[in-house]
């Protein structure tokens, strides 16, 4: 029926409770809830259903009203197919649909940089994750882009799951300066009740465990926190997370004020294990990983040491707990502007290096050509270096090392160059091309790192072949260096006796030294045609 005219407003007001059925147009006002409603009126009238129908205000729950949205992903063309038929689609409330997901601001954070979000943080991780055992009520929790400050530690518990907009956009920063933050984190795990420390486990809560935290950052501006403590916890990973404090190259020349990007401890019931970071970055404290307690199986991969005294220093501290750190792997990641060495593997075992990248590392910060320290240092038995690879050269590997194992039964490999098995250290082969009727000098050696070694030798020239060992021990400043050699060739000659004049391929070898630079040397006879050597030296460090 058309309206043809308004001639007379009726309405009602009393509490929500009390609302009764309006007639058709009548309004009724709810006092107590201020909610707006007009009567439908009548089936006669053609109103679809006999009763009232809100009309939305600012104090409506829109979201209480929306209770039939279905997904229809419609972008093909058609909708899809909810339900178990095309008639039945799968229907729930915008509330519903909302809560499947949660937003750190949902808790009252903020992230401008200036509000202390400290409790927000805290109260959501808490209300998602440890009130409740329901694992229904947990949700990921979303960090938008911002600086979130805070000036205690976070405390993220079992089962969190946090994740943000990018290693450098949504950051939990620290700005507490008071120098009472000494020895706290911008973060730690924590158990099901938010308990750390001595109380994890303790209330009949879960211990922390199947953690994931991804893109984001934990950063401090005072010097003096370390930035996230992994304590008592299985099952943890971090992808694309930033550990960045505050200290800078001008400040680390010590080890003082001991801080770490990331730390671990355990107790012997509670063994931290299964941590792994992936694309993550140390930066800005003093170690970068470092740990003295039994841990096992953390791996760090695709990620940056940078800006640090030392990258990885485990088992290096007092005391060393149930054997230290064991089963960490150091994987295909790169080690820049760190001070001193770049990983040490002190009173621990059972440890690995590999597929490293070390640039700047162990110079004092004075650049590649300074070095000051050794890059890797092995301190104890079955650990390894393999496949690393390092800026610093030859000429100055002489004095520093790239890789010191100390005389433990540890393997390392160096620049592909050199196999190192405990104190035996042996070099790639290398060709030598040896010219007709010629002299001069293959290689050169420092005294200083090779007091006593042998060179495996073939020759090959023509049709003619041989093949020795020369060893050598160099002079220490007094006396004369002295060498033996012991062949065998394929032409007859006499084994143990080289001249040119006799059959053979016609090349003498000898071992000279001048200071400490000792010279492995050769001399052609004029056979008129060239010839070949391939040697490896090694030596017993």
């Amino acid at each position: 029926m058309a309206i043809v005219q308004i001639s007379q407003i009726t309405n009602r007001k009393g509490l929500q409770v009390d609302l009764p059925q309006l007639a058709g147009a009548e309004f009724g006002w709810s006092t107590d809830t201020r909610q707006l409603w007009i009567g439908n009126g009548s089936l006669q009238d053609g109103a679809p259903v006999i009763g009232n129908t809100e009309i939305l205000t600012e104090f409506s729950d829109i979201l209480a009203v929306a209770t039939a949205y279905t997904y229809q992903g419609a972008d093909a063309g058609y909708n899809v197919q909810t339900g178990p038929t095309a008639g039945t689609p799968v229907k729930q409330s915008l509330q519903t649909w909302l809560d499947q997901f949660a937003t750190v601001k949902d808790f009252g954070a903020v992230g401008d940089g200036i509000t202390d979000d400290t409790d927000a943080i805290n109260r959501a991780l808490y209300q998602l994750y440890c009130r409740e055992v329901n694992p229904q009520i947990r949700r990921s929790l979303f960090f938008p882009g911002g600086v979130y400050r805070v000036t205690s530690t976070i405390n993220i518990p079992t089962f969190a799951t946090l994740y943000g907009e990018g290693i450098d956009s949504s950051v939990i920063l620290m700005d507490n300066t008071d120098d009472s933050t000494l020895n706290t984190f911008v973060a730690r795990t924590a158990d099901s009740l938010q308990q750390t420390g001595v109380d994890i486990g303790t209330n009949g809560a879960i211990a922390p465990q199947s953690i994931t935290i991804s893109n984001m950052g934990f950063h401090s501006l005072n010097v003096t926190p370390s930035i996230f403590m992994v304590e008592d916890t299985s099952t943890l990973s971090f992808l694309n997370v930033g550990f960045v404090g505050a200290l800078t190259t001008a400040e680390l020349n010590t080890d003082a004020p001991s801080t770490a990007a990331v730390t671990f401890a355990s107790t012997p019931s509670l063994i931290t294990n299964e941590i792994t970071f992936d694309g993550c970055l140390f930066s800005g404290t003093v170690w970068g990983v470092y740990g003295n307690d039994q841990i096992e199986g953390i791996t760090v991969i695709n990620s940056k040491f940078d800006t640090l005294y030392q990258g990885v220093a485990l088992g290096t501290g007092y005391p060393i707990i149930n054997g230290g750190p064991t089963g960490v792997r150091i994987v295909s990641n790169i080690f820049d502007n760190i001070y001193a060495e770049g990983i040490v593997f002190g009173a621990v075992s059972i440890n690995a290096s590999g597929s490293n990248i070390f640039y700047d590392v162990g110079n004092y910060f004075q650049g590649i050509s300074n070095p000051n320290t050794v890059i890797i240092d092995i301190q104890t038995n079955n650990n390894v270096s393999i496949s690393d690879l390092f800026a610093r050269t030859d000429d100055f590997a002489v004095a520093y090392p790239r890789i010191r194992l100390n005389g433990t039964a540890s393997i390392a490999t160096t620049n592909g160059e050199e196999l190192a098995m405990g104190t035996y250290v042996r070099q790639s082969g290398y060709t030598f091309p040896l010219p007709n009727n010629s002299s001069g000098t293959v290689t050169t050696v420092s005294a200083l790192d090779f007091k006593a070694f042998s060179i495996n030798y073939t020759i090959t020239r023509d049709v003619n072949y041989r093949t020795g060992v020369i060893v050598v021990a160099t002079s220490s400043g007094s006396g004369d260096l002295t060498y033996t050699e012991d062949f065998v060739e394929n032409t007859g000659h006499y084994q143990g006796i080289s001249t040119l004049g006799s059959p053979g391929v016609g090349v003498a070898l000898s071992v000279s030294q001048t200071g400490t630079n000792v010279s492995f040397n050769f001399v052609t006879s004029n056979t008129g045609l060239p010839g070949s050597l391939t040697y490896s030296i090694s030596h017993l460090a």
